[in-house]
């Protein structure tokens, strides 16, 4: 018996004109006859606006379908049955939800009647009015609930994503033309765009079709098709990656087989071996010539026999092949001829950087000793560059390199956990390598290159090892000349290699680890020593990048400017940033047709600056009240001032004075201010402060920038100045800073990183700094002269020089602990003297070193 389907019709319909039609069909309201045709349907769903052929053969349904053209409204209603195997369905056979078809074309043929119908709108089947010799039913149209304005929204989204899924099924499938990729796109309605896709999809089943045909609201509708378009999609790559991999290997395959025998074919006319002897013959030549110790050349020819009895196909031929590469490509005896003209070099560091004298001289010293010490027993050192960042210690290592004519190469270890980075994994690892130390010889081609080691201070360990213990054998060198990495299993000759190591600070390190370079500290730049490194090397170089080269010519007072009222660090960093906003400004001048060249001034830069971000006056500022003294701290990225605020307030009678202490203090700190205080009690008479001030008040001690954590016992004077000055009501002179550790019988012991401060009070406009007279020397040998010749050094043995010279005197005297009216004179200072040098002290915690 015929089947009731859709067939493939003759006629060509056209995706753009089922859209029109679609479009039509929306825009009315259809009206349902109260009786109305029901045909069943195998194996197809017919969604509403889809034009579509149909194949009518059984007999039953032939008559259905004339009743209804001839004599009737050319509509009728398609449901799909729920078994195809039913010949004679009932109501009970078919589902619930259908489509109103009308017949818009139908043509008898010999084995029944063929149609072209439309899909108007969904129906729900309510009963049952006739059964024979055709289903009649009573059904009402489905009507969808409107979409509020969040809906719509997401309706649009849906839209979006099933096109775009839909474009990427048509362009996987081999079912569907490609001319349907377009027709998407064109459809306005979203509930035209859901249907009509449902119904192109031929891998849908008719179960996931007729659900979306019940599926009513449309944002579940699209939802439910977007889940089954993107199960399509997946399922189309994987098959078409099967597919192309499968055909891919056969291709392969065939190709190498056919090379292969055409390079036997070859060598046999030829009358020479096969390849896999030849390439044995080169690696064994390569090994003769490489250079390599005995143990090394041993190692090297018994995994070359290995490999040589080891078949092609074999997993491990890749592993040994490898090995043999990577030991006759390292340096054995490869290595380049030092300058030893040390006029040259130093002329050659000069030129690349300003200043830095302390590492300049030395390596002029190592050249020298290189120099006499011919004999090849010299041993390098393990230099390590220390300082914050932007003061040019990477920089300088490759300067260093240029001169000396070595080659230059860094690795850096911020970071690095594992100790396989340094040592290399073992072969029995797949993928294994060397570690970073043997592939940055290898990618030097010599075996005394200059060798950086940046952010050592920033190695890190865990559960895989301690990279810094690794590093020991490294950089020592009493062991350094037979380095073992875990892959080569044969040592290799690290002492000729010149390290050079970079820190922003010293206390992360590992001790064994620094007790085995030699430290040179790099505390940052004077404004002469930025302001010649701009001149000479920033300005040209943002210059060239911005290509306004002879258009732009940088003032030296300009330069000035920027360092002093828009950077305030210890190197060059941001200064290059401001001078390249600088440059971006001007060349938009440039672009925009204002002018052909500029002269940048101090007023230049205000201009493209804007207000400066730094100002002397804020000193003055907080420093006009009673109890607030400016203090110098060294952090590890430069020094930098604190301002040290000490308050008192009238405390209850039923309780003690208390004490209290803010700014994120550490333990040390703590200790200075209660030091502090204990002194400026047993001393308040000396200064004129009432004996009894304690005892009525609490004091509150407070250091801003709350945020960083701050320890070391450097700020004692500061804090005893600044309780003094509150006890006694006296301001401390303008432009005064001051640092020094304080005991209880009121010393001043000597403290660390002197520099670092010196620079940093320099930078904020400082002009006095007192400082402990046991720091005499470090002020002399370390302290830039330019930066002696502008501020001055005030030399203190114990607390009462520190008042004397840090307190202003009153303008009418003051109380005095008796309670009487005295006046004070500031004594002249003892004489300055020698004093030895201390070890630097180390900040206690992350942040800055009071």
């Amino acid at each position: 018996m015929a089947t009731d389907m859709s067939i493939d019709s003759p006629l060509e319909i056209s995706l753009e004109a089922i859209a029109d039609e679609a479009d039509g069909v929306l825009d009315g309201k259809l009206t349902l006859p109260d009786e109305i045709n029901l045909l069943p349907l195998r194996d197809w769903v017919m969604f509403p606006v889809l034009v579509t052929p149909l194949g009518v053969g059984r007999d039953n349904s032939v008559r259905l379908i004339n009743e209804a053209v001839v004599g009737g409204n050319r509509i009728i209603g398609v449901v799909a049955q729920k078994d195809p195997s039913v010949e004679n369905p009932t109501l009970d056979d078919v589902h619930k939800v259908g489509t109103a078809v009308v017949v818009r074309m139908m043509a008898q043929l010999p084995d029944g009647v063929r149609l072209i119908v439309q899909g108007t709108a969904r129906i729900e089947i309510l009963e049952a009015i006739q059964t024979t010799p055709y289903l009649k039913v009573r059904a009402r149209v489905i009507e969808e609930p409107p979409l509020s304005p969040e809906e719509a929204v997401e309706v649009e989204a849906l839209k979006r994503s099933i096109i775009a899924l839909f474009q990427k099924t048509v362009s996987l499938s081999q079912d569907m033309p490609d001319e349907m990729q377009s027709f998407a796109n064109n459809m306005q309605d979203p509930r035209v765009l859901t249907d009509l896709i449902a119904a192109q999809m031929p891998r849908f089943s008719v179960a996931e079709k007729q659900s979306l045909l019940e599926t009513i609201p449309i944002r579940d509708r699209m939802q439910k098709l977007m889940s089954l378009l993107a199960r399509e999609v997946q399922v189309l790559e994987l098959g078409s990656k099967l597919h192309s991999e499968v055909a891919g290997e056969l291709d392969k395959s065939q190709r190498e087989y056919y090379l292969r025998e055409q390079i036997k074919a070859i060598q046999k006319e030829l009358g020479e071996g096969d390849d896999r002897t030849q390439e044995i013959a080169e690696l064994r030549a390569r090994i003769d010539s490489s250079g390599m110790h005995e143990e090394a050349l041993k190692e090297a020819n018994r995994e070359l026999d290995r490999l040589q009895r080891m078949p092609a196909a074999a997993p491990e031929y890749t592993v040994s092949r490898t090995f043999i590469d990577w030991l006759v490509t390292l340096p054995w005896q490869q290595s380049t001829v030092d300058n030893l003209d040390i006029a040259k070099v130093k002329r050659a560091l000069d030129r690349d950087h300003s200043g830095l004298q302390a590492v300049k001289d030395r390596v002029l010293e190592y050249l020298a000793v290189r120099k006499f010490k011919t004999d090849g027993g010299l041993r390098q050192p393990i230099l390590c560059f220390a300082g914050p960042p932007g003061v040019g210690k990477t920089s300088l290592g490759k300067s260093v390199a240029r001169a000396l004519g070595r080659n230059f190469v860094r690795i850096s270890l911020g970071g690095v956990r594992d100790e396989a980075e340094i040592r290399g994994h073992r072969r029995t690892y797949i993928g294994s390598l060397p570690g970073q130390v043997i592939q940055g010889i290898r990618r030097a081609g010599s075996n005394n290159p200059i060798f950086m080691l940046d952010e050592i201070d920033k190695v890190t360990a865990d559960f895989r090892g301690d990279p810094s213990s690794a590093l020991l054998e490294v950089l020592d060198p009493e062991q350094n000349n037979s380095f073992r990495d875990h892959y080569l299993e044969v040592p290799f000759d690290l002492s000729r290699v010149l390290f050079i190591t970079t820190a922003n600070r010293l206390d992360t390190i590992l001790p064994p680890l620094r007790d085995r370079m030699e430290v040179i500290e790099i505390a940052g730049y004077t404004e002469q020593e930025k302001t010649a490194i701009a001149i000479r090397h920033l300005v040209p170089k943002q210059i060239d990048e911005h290509g306004i080269r002879r258009r732009i010519r940088f003032q030296p007072s300009a330069i000035t400017a920027i360092i002093r009222g828009y950077t305030r660090e210890a190197g060059v960093r941001n200064l290059e940033r401001e001078i390249a906003t600088v440059c971006r400004k001007c060349t938009r001048e440039f672009a925009e047709g204002k002018t052909d060249f500029l002269v940048v001034t101090p007023a230049t830069v205000l201009e493209h600056l804007g207000a400066p971000r730094y100002e002397y006056e804020e000193l003055d500022e907080r420093t006009r009240m009673p109890g607030v003294v400016t203090g110098v701290v060294w952090t590890p990225v430069g020094g930098d001032i604190i301002f040290i605020e000490a308050a008192a307030m009238p405390s209850p009678s039923n309780r003690p004075s208390t004490l209290s202490i803010t700014g994120q203090l550490g333990e040390v700190m703590q200790e200075s201010a209660q030091a502090a205080l204990s002194y400026v009690r047993s001393h308040a008479a000396s200064f004129g402060a009432p004996a009894d001030f304690y005892e009525k008040n609490d004091i509150h001690i407070h250091v801003p920038a709350g945020a960083i954590p701050k320890d070391g016992p450097s700020a004692g004077v500061t804090m005893v100045t600044a309780l003094a000055s509150l006890f006694s009501g006296r301001l401390v002179r303008s432009r005064l800073a001051m640092t020094g550790e304080v005991t209880l019988s009121g010393k001043v012991l000597p403290i660390g990183g002197l520099k670092e401060k010196a620079l940093a009070a320099r930078r904020a406009g400082i002009q006095t700094m007192i400082v402990p007279e046991r720091n005499r020397k470090d002020v002399m040998e370390d302290i830039p002269s330019d930066v002696r010749e502008a501020m001055e050094f005030v030399f203190v043995r114990d607390v009462q020089e520190v008042l004397q010279r840090a307190l202003e005197a009153p303008k009418s005297g003051y109380p005095s602990g008796n309670g009487k009216t005295t006046k004070t004179t500031v004594s002249p200072l003892r004489p300055l003297r020698k004093s030895v040098r201390t070890p630097s002290e180390l900040p206690r915690v992350q942040g800055a070193d009071g």
